[in-house]
């Protein structure tokens, strides 16, 4: 496979990265081979499975789709053992020229027993993940003080207070943000049998892919227009668009995971494909000049001025979803001759938002 062009290489900490896409814990990073596909892919870093003291033993079945582009997985941490992450795996992907992250958790004594051996083994990066936030701030300190190693801590947006958890992780010591992990518990149940999809406890697992993905954007712009720091976004990006919009709020990287699970492994290549066409497009030379782009539009008041739409005819197909999802049936197309009645109209502004070909947008 064909590397990503130079428009697309960026740094996460000084650590030059192929492209900004980071492929997060999961099944796809299960060992060493899996971590290498990936980077021949190309992923700008390859994040381990979690390491703990103890393989994972997982639930049967543990993954299942949840609508478009989403999934809801029992999944745990690493399935081998951590002293073959040590021993052969981080080392295996690193002589394959990987840029490795280091997943280490969940607890302030396996950060203990793993944090260093990971460094020695030559991760790039230690990134801390934690079911519980109480114990991230002694995992990160920790953390610090035995690797040099720039320590990415990863936050939940199960957590009360995600933007406090950015702010105590960077205060204890943490170079940057993991955000985020999986969102739930969720459950999906197969109606034909009235049981559960995954065969975790009582059914459960943790919601992921495009239907978190609005949820993530919220806090990762919330947290880069409030604290210098790099960030690796991570919730809900399927697409190159999707990967702009993380960018934009904030993420100097973007982390990917669900999609090429669903879409496979090659997904990446096309998504740096995608990316460098649309950067180009959008007249933007390189990662960094996304990186926060949309942040100084969003941090004023609520926006009262009307806008006014901007019809197109040519891109028309007379589908007629802006007329179905008008509540107040203030828009009527007749053929490819389309009127709103001001009257009635609420800007509320779904009416463009339907519309899949660009005929009607907004106009400010």
């Amino acid at each position: 496979m064909a590397l990503p062009s130079a428009r697309l290489r960026t740094r996460l900490f000084d650590i030059e990265l192929q492209s900004p896409f980071v492929l997060g814990s999961g099944p796809l990073s299960y060992d060493g081979h899996g971590m290498i596909r990936a980077h021949k892919a190309g992923a700008g870093a390859v994040t381990t499975k979690t390491i703990r003291d103890d393989p994972a033993d997982n639930p049967f079945p543990h993954m299942a789709v949840a609508g478009r582009d989403s999934m809801v997985n029992a999944e745990k941490w690493s399935d081998i053992s951590g002293e073959a992450w040590v021993g052969s795996e981080i080392p295996r992907a690193k002589d394959a020229g990987v840029v490795v992250i280091g997943s280490v958790g969940h607890t302030p004594a396996e950060a203990e027993h793993w944090v260093s051996r990971v460094d020695e083994a030559g991760a790039d990066i230690i990134e801390l993940v934690s079911y519980q936030e109480a114990t991230l701030v002694p995992m990160i300190r920790h953390a610090k003080s035995v690797s040099r190693k720039p320590v990415l801590a990863k936050l939940s947006p199960n957590w009360p207070d995600p933007f406090a958890s950015a702010k105590a992780a960077l205060a204890a010591g943490a170079d940057g943000l993991t955000a985020m992990d999986s969102l739930g518990p969720a459950l999906r149940i197969d109606i034909a049998t009235a049981r559960p999809l995954l065969g975790g406890s009582r059914g459960e697992g943790w919601l992921t892919g495009s239907a978190i993905k609005p949820i993530i954007l919220g806090h990762v712009a919330r947290i880069a227009a409030a604290m210098e720091a790099p960030i690796v976004g991570i919730g809900g990006v399927m697409t190159a668009e999707d990967a702009v919009e993380m960018l934009m709020a904030g993420a100097d990287a973007v982390g990917i995971c669900t999609a090429p699970l669903l879409k496979g492994i090659e997904w990446i290549t096309k998504l740096n494909d995608r990316l460098e066409a649309l950067l180009e497009k959008l007249g933007y030379a390189s990662i960094a000049e996304v990186s926060g782009a949309a942040l100084a539009n969003l941090r004023g008041p609520e926006d009262m001025e009307k806008f006014g739409f901007r019809f197109d005819p040519g891109l028309c197909t007379s589908c007629g979803a802006c007329v179905r999802s008008c509540a107040y049936e203030s828009r009527t197309l007749e053929g490819k001759a389309m009127s709103v009645d001001e009257r009635t109209c609420r800007y509320c502004g779904l009416c463009s938002s339907v519309c899949p070909t660009g005929a009607l947008t907004l106009e400010r």
